[in-house]
């Protein structure tokens, strides 16, 4: 089974390199790498070409912004099962891609999902967001997967569509909502550890975009028919204080 990994970066001097080395350190060897860089202007590229060998399909021009680049790479893409991993972080051990090739190769299943540990700038865990199992109405209750270790078949985005960039900061949570809740393509919690993910975001830097990316879940939540998104809206923060337990 043939995988697509694709990593959108933009200026990420200072954790490309931990990203890449942990792609080419996976003990799975039907690996596609894609790298989508977004024209950066700081020392990025130089990083990547160090490990020019390792990546299939190198593409650095300007894009509309994170999901649109994400959304060039899956074109691009010609695995069977394809992920994201961000510029900005990083697989937690070496089986993660063998792990997800065989779950595919075992499970009748269209999607997968599993566990991550945030970290700050040391890489000490501050967060850890374990997801758990869910079936339909666990998104009328919430839930979110984490998106990093979020991974599905290449024919689900031709069948169900790309990211939707317009949904903003919430164009992953909509996709997954879009899959899984709205579509109920059958899914499989890989119950691992999968990616350390850094601290932070654009829709968390300060109250005008938390208050932006409230509005998008919303206008994700309606536009999939959750039946009572503004309560879905209130529980889906809620659900991350066992986080820092």
């Amino acid at each position: 089974m043939k995988l697509s990994l694709v990593t959108v970066v933009y200026n990420a001097q200072d954790t490309i390199k931990q990203c890449i080395q942990s792609v080419i350190s996976q003990n799975y060897p039907n690996l596609e790498y894609i790298i989508i860089d977004g024209g950066s202007t700081d020392h990025t590229l130089q990083i990547i070409n160090e490990y020019r060998e390792y990546i299939q399909i190198l593409v650095s021009e300007p894009d509309k912004g994170i999901y649109d680049a994400m959304n060039k790479g899956i074109r691009l893409a010609t695995g069977d099962i394809v992920g994201m991993l961000n510029a900005d972080d990083h697989f937690a051990d070496e089986r993660v891609l063998h792990s997800i090739a065989g779950v595919f190769t075992q499970h009748d299943v269209e999607a997968l999902y599993g566990d991550l540990d945030i970290v700050d700038q040391r890489q000490q865990v501050i967060r850890k967001w374990r997801s758990g199992k869910c079936n339909h109405n666990s998104f009328k209750l919430g839930f979110m997967p984490p998106h990093p270790t979020f991974y599905c078949r290449r024919s689900l985005f031709d069948q169900f569509g790309f990211y939707s960039l317009d949904h903003g900061s919430a164009a992953d949570y909509e996709l997954m909502l879009r899959l899984m809740y709205r579509h109920q393509i059958r899914s499989y919690h890989l119950k691992m550890v999968m990616v350390n993910m850094s601290a932070g975001g654009i829709s968390s830097k300060n109250l005008k975009n938390r208050v932006k990316a409230w509005q998008f879940d919303l206008l994700a939540m309606r536009q999939n028919k959750i039946p009572f998104p503004v309560l879905t809206l209130a529980l889906k923060p809620l659900r991350k204080i066992v986080q820092f337990l």
